[in-house]
């Protein structure tokens, strides 16, 4: 089919072609035939080669070998859709943008790939509050996804579903009622592949391809997110006859040029309900005050080996994702709950990264071997927390002194501008249904922050042994871990947010990361500490994977990487493989391959993780509207966090669930929105409601469909 279909069109490229005109001009006749015609057009649009005209009807865009389409006249972008339906295209080399009304926006879908024609005019884009030059969408010429997920609703006469991205401004008709279609009932929840659109006066149409459950079970609306995201339900079943094939046992030739540490007392420190242990820690006391910290890792690369099914598949995916209920694994469970798990009392084959450290806290030596360990206990943060207070415990003679070491390095860490960001997070526990019985807040103690600085030290001195000096001048690929500067935009803005508290950031010159540490830890403890934290957050770049070494601005480190958790981090694993391959010696024309490949391992790790960032949120966020349902009419004291001209944000504070004060239901006075102060002002009774300010709400609605908290002042 997809043969025919590209012998067809590729000869005649100008023309344009309905489904029914392909249909005919292919004969294509039976309803199976019908089905597979739609569904290879519509993989040939996702990946570009075909393309649609203003009506909708497909075209021939580019041969499949060629890596971009040609330009046709306009200018090519990435779309993003807000829930108004306005449309904002990125185009294509230096990120200007191009806003799009609802009704120019033709077939275009959040996240297409566009052409885009500008028009002479300039408009002010409400969603920015820049002044953004506008134009129309002329062609789509790549779908950012066909998945849709949504809730499905029959009529007498048709069957639709209406998606849970509000972005998306149309309902889906479903057209087959057959496979998982002809099961699903009126209100299930659904995923949806689309199929090709070919008209923008008539609605999409697509066929669902998989029935999750009633829509309202939050349950199922996790898994909705899942789906989504485009998270997969499972693994291919050649990932998992490869992860099945893999021996148990540890045999000689796996040792061989192994460092043997199953003698030195090592340990694990993980979550109560965790699963894969992938580091471990260790501590010895060498001659001179000299200390040697160990963190061991899973040799996950001794398992996943480079161009296999396993490795393709966790190159995909780039991370597990922890949803609020269920974890999405970058490698089946094989590997990271068996194989690669650092199990108490079995040998397990690691990456060890031996570290000297003299009574300062400077490393003097370091050893980064292939090794081999037997951890001898696998303690939970708790249990190592109570023996931190009782100063006593079981392997306290190994625990006590490495906690002493972090300390120090705490603070050699903070005195050169290291930034902790204390974001408070939230935890669900769950009832005997897998619904949300409460929220308590997860403490960090300093069991956190004694594995926290071991994983700090090795990845700071893994990425100086490659990058370092000597790395440098040898032009060694590598991945590291960077964090850019702060916009100085940002930082200004910031800066003047926090005067009205009562606080202080000299922006001038620019601000090296120990002044934004100073103004954190003047704010501790103080009301607004949280709300400070969060838009210092804001204001900062985003950390990401890069070839190119920039340094890490929040941790004040001139080099980082990422070589702690490979078991759930692709990055890492390429971090472990690299290290094995410039130990053994790297020929020439392989390191100019590698050079050629890993900015795209950058680019794809760094996606696949803002991918799952925004998965979890919005899985917790499903998870505090169902529990929120239970507590209409009940009372909590919150924290006004953000303040518009439609109402107030407030955020529970002993539950971080956000909802909205609308400005209808602030009755007793009226109240006018001061843009410059981030406050709502009451003209008679000159009540100021502004951000940080603590109130006391009452829950007044909860709307699971809209993922929506409405709240209303107690008082």
């Amino acid at each position: 089919m997809k043969k025919n279909i590209l012998a067809l069109l590729s000869s005649r490229p100008d023309a344009s072609y309905g489904l029914k005109d392909l249909a005919q001009k292919l004969r294509v006749r039976s309803k199976a035939d019908h089905r597979e015609l739609r569904a290879t057009v519509s993989a040939l649009l996702r990946e570009g080669v075909l393309g649609t005209d203003d009506r909708g009807r497909v075209r021939y865009v580019r041969s499949p070998r060629e890596k971009k389409p040609p330009g046709e006249g306009g200018q090519t972008g990435l779309i993003s859709v807000n829930r108004r339906g306005i449309g904002t295209v990125t185009l294509d080399g230096g990120g200007a943008q191009v806003q799009i009304a609802p009704k120019f926006m033709r077939t275009a879908l959040p996240g297409d790939t566009v052409r885009v024609r500008l028009f002479a005019q300039n408009v002010r884009a409400a969603r920015t509050g820049r002044d953004l030059p506008e134009g129309e969408v002329v062609a789509v010429l790549r779908r950012g996804s066909a998945i849709l997920v949504g809730t499905l609703r029959r009529t007498r006469r048709i069957t639709f579903v209406v998606p849970d991205d509000r972005r998306y401004q149309r309902d889906i008709m479903i057209t087959e009622e057959e496979g998982p279609a002809e099961n699903a009932r009126h209100g299930d929840k659904v995923v949806v592949e689309l199929l090709p659109w070919e008209d923008p006066h008539l609605n999409p149409e697509g066929r669902v391809t998989e029935v999750l459950g009633a829509s309202g079970d939050p349950r199922v609306e996790v898994t909705g997110v899942a789906r989504s995201f485009g998270l997969p339900a499972a693994f291919p079943a050649t990932v998992e006859r490869e992860a099945a094939s893999l021996p148990a046992a540890i045999a000689r030739d796996d040792l061989a040029g192994r460092l043997d540490l199953r003698q030195t007392v090592c340990v694990t420190i993980d979550p109560e309900d965790g699963k894969d242990f992938d580091d471990a820690v260790s501590y010895e006391e060498l001659p001179g005050g000299v200390v040697r910290i160990g963190v061991h890792i899973a040799d996950v690369s001794h398992f996943v080996r480079e161009g296999s099914d396993l490795d393709r598949e966790a190159f995909e995916r780039g991370t597990s994702v922890y949803l609020v209920n269920e974890v999405v694994p970058m490698l089946p469970e094989r590997l990271s709950n068996d194989l690669c798990s650092l199990r108490p009392r079995v040998d397990r084959l690691t990456y060890s990264v031996l570290m000297d450290l003299n009574e300062g806290g400077t490393v003097e030596r370091y050893d980064i071997r292939k090794s081999v360990i037997h951890s001898a206990r696998r303690f939970t943060y708790e249990e190592v927390q109570e023996i931190i207070d009782r100063g006593k415990g079981e392997f306290a003679d190994t625990l006590l002194p490495i906690l002493r070491t972090t300390r120090m390095l705490h603070r050699r860490r903070r005195r050169a501008g290291s930034i902790d960001f204390e974001t408070p997070e939230a935890k669900f526990r769950f009832d005997a249904q897998g619904l949300p019985s409460a929220i308590v807040m997860k403490e960090r103690t300093e069991s956190h922050r004694l594995i926290e600085e071991c994983m700090l030290l090795a990845n700071r001195v893994v990425a100086r042994h490659v990058g370092g000096a000597a790395g440098a001048a040898e032009g060694k690929p590598f991945l590291y871990r960077v964090h850019d500067l702060p916009d100085p935009a940002r930082l200004a803005d910031l800066a003047n947010f926090v005067k009205r508290f009562g606080f202080s950031l000299d922006v001038k010159g620019g601000v090296p990361s120990r002044e934004l540490q100073k103004l954190l830890d003047a704010a501790r403890g103080s009301e607004v500490e949280s709300l400070i934290n969060e838009v210092a957050l804001r204001a900062m770049a985003k950390a990401v994977y890069s070839d190119k070494n920039i340094g890490h601005y929040g941790l004040a480190f001139r080099f980082y990487s990422h070589f702690t958790s490979p078991i759930r981090r692709y990055p890492d694993l390429v971090v472990h493989r690299l290290l094995a391959e410039y130990e053994r010696g790297m020929a020439p024309g392989r390191q100019a391959a590698l050079a050629d490949r890993m900015p795209e391992i950058a680019r794809q790790s760094s996606e696949r993780e803002r991918v799952a960032v925004s998965a979890e949120r919005e899985s917790v966020r499903v998870m505090q509207v169902e529990y929120m349902k239970r507590h209409v009419g009940d009372e909590f004291d919150a924290v006004i966090s953000g303040v518009t001209e439609f109402g107030i944000f407030v955020e529970v504070t002993q539950l971080l669930v956000e909802g909205l004060i609308r400005m209808r239901d602030l009755a007793d006075d009226y109240y006018v929105y001061d843009e410059k102060s981030y406050a709502l002002r009451g003209r008679t009774r000159g009540r100021t409601y502004r951000l940080g300010t603590k109130v006391r709400v009452r829950v007044l609605a909860v709307d699971p469909d809209e993922g929506q908290i409405d709240f209303a002042l107690a008082e």
